[in-house]
């Protein structure tokens, strides 16, 4: 098994070193245990265990001979993140046995923590290393597929548009024996995917619509669908600076879908599963879509626009009525679907809509257990108010600010058939700022919850 970036086996180690990891409460029994010489260390330094802290010591020769972490909650891979650059840069071995839940955790949490997008720029420091001889295969296909996501969104546009995201589907399909089918530019009117044609039609880079295949007939069959707007100017209803500047990320929803059905390849779930990806640029030209024009869809509902930037709806709502043809016998879709959302949650909590409540049950469950949370949020119907169009079966959008990313999940609901299990995430992709295990820049939220969902449904 190669070993990502972070890790090493004994026979790879350089000299490595015991690091103990403690917790507040239980740091005093383990102080009182050390040599005299690190429990003078310990006082000088005022080390208390507190989590997210870390101390080094050396021997009486001025060599490296030891190390503490302080952690939180030692199920939570985030606890340990802050370990692999805390730590002077050398190899670390683990003193103790925790359980197996605490050593998933620390391995998970130390790859996290030793994430660096560095397509452009080299990092400046190699992080320490974690040594040990029973690393999980399981726990490394989770970082990869972590790190596929901050890798494609943190990518700018000019590198990641829709032709780079079809790239990425295939490159993902010939390593699992997947099959991908690609329908794109104005190909899209000719087979009924006209929502997402309308939306990326100005821009120099064709639209299109990516449906990966993949497994056993006989399994349980998942549809996985992403939005993959690659950049959202916000149309005619242009962005500010401020608004239009980071989305490059605005593909995130996209990023996530290939990273599940990475998993659930890598990991050979028993499942058959239809990745579905709507890609497109919401861009400025002569033949933009415009406020106030009427627009078909692939399910036959005329919509008003009454925002061009709310185009991530319109493009999903031709993937999810694609994906209903196919019957599967779960949906579920990620999307960077709304500022609303952020400004109910936050950053760290992706809003969790679903229209089966086992389906919510297990994927909130499944958040708890892996610490990888997310929040439900209401399909409160009556909302569907503020989408009345006047002169089309509904409106993208309302004069109302009321229940933005409430509203959205409701005009995706209107595209997902009555008998459909689906469960719906409106996911930031995003960290605003570094803190450990947590890069500034893309980020992968509700994925590793989806995955334990969809690996606890298979069992």
């Amino acid at each position: 098994m190669s070993l990502p970036t972070g890790f090493a086996t004994p026979a790879q180690a350089v000299a490595p070193q015991p690091l103990h990891v403690v917790a507040r409460d239980s740091f005093a029994a383990w102080r009182d245990a050390q040599p005299p010489a690190v429990q003078a260390w310990l006082a000088v330094h005022r080390f208390e265990g507190a989590a997210g802290t870390a101390l080094a010591w050396a021997d009486a020769q001025g060599q490296l001979a030891g190390a503490v972490i302080g952690i939180g909650d030692a199920l939570d891979p985030h606890a340990y993140a802050h370990a692999p650059t805390a730590l002077p840069g050398a190899d670390w071995q683990l003193a103790g046995s925790p359980g197996a839940g605490a050593r998933y955790a620390l391995q998970l949490g130390w790859g996290l923590g030793c994430y660096r997008f560095d397509r452009y720029k080299a990092s400046t420091r190699a992080p320490a290393r974690l040594v040990a001889d029973d690393f999980d295969a399981e726990t490394f296909d989770l970082l990869a597929a972590c790190a596929s996501v901050r890798d494609l969104v943190n990518t700018p546009t000019e590198h990641m548009g829709p032709d780079e995201l079809e790239a990425a589907a295939r490159a993902l399909a010939q390593v699992h024996g997947a099959a991908v089918e690609v329908v794109a530019g104005d190909d899209l009117l000719a087979q009924n995917y006209p929502a997402i044609h309308a939306v990326g039609r100005a821009s120099h880079r064709a639209p299109r619509f990516i449906e990966l295949a993949w497994g056993d007939p006989a399994h349980p069959h998942i549809a996985i669908c992403g939005k993959g707007v690659c950049f959202d100017t916000g149309g005619l209803d242009l962005k500010t600076a401020t608004g239009m500047r980071n989305m490059k990320k605005d593909m995130g929803g996209a990023a996530h879908a290939l990273a599940l059905a990475e998993l659930v390849m890598a990991r050979r779930l028993p499942l058959r599963i239809s990745l579905l990806i709507a890609a497109v640029e919401n861009a400025i030209g002569p033949n933009a879509f415009r406020p106030g024009e009427v627009i078909a869809t692939r399910k036959g509902v005329s919509i008003e626009i009454d925002n061009t930037d709310a185009e991530g709806r319109l493009v999903l709502c031709d993937a999810l009525t694609r994906a209903g043809e196919l019957e599967p016998d779960l949906l579920l879709d990620f999307a960077t679907l709304t500022g609303a959302a952020r400004i109910a949650l936050g950053p760290d909590l992706p809003a969790l809509y679903a229209n089966d409540e086992t389906l919510a049950n297990d994927w909130l469950a499944a958040g708890q257990h892996t610490r990888d949370p997310l929040w439900r949020m209401p399909l409160w119907r009556p909302y569907l108010r503020y989408l009345t169009s006047g002169i089309a079966d509904l409106a993208n959008g309302s004069s109302s600010s009321m229940a933005g990313s409430v509203t959205a999940a409701l005009f995706l609901e209107r595209f997902v058939t009555d008998t459909q299990a689906w469960g719906h995430v409106d996911v930031y992709a995003w960290n605003d700022s570094d803190r450990p295990g947590k890069p500034a820049g893309g980020e992968a939220q509700g994925l590793r919850a989806a995955y334990a969902m969809l690996k606890a449904r298979c069992a």
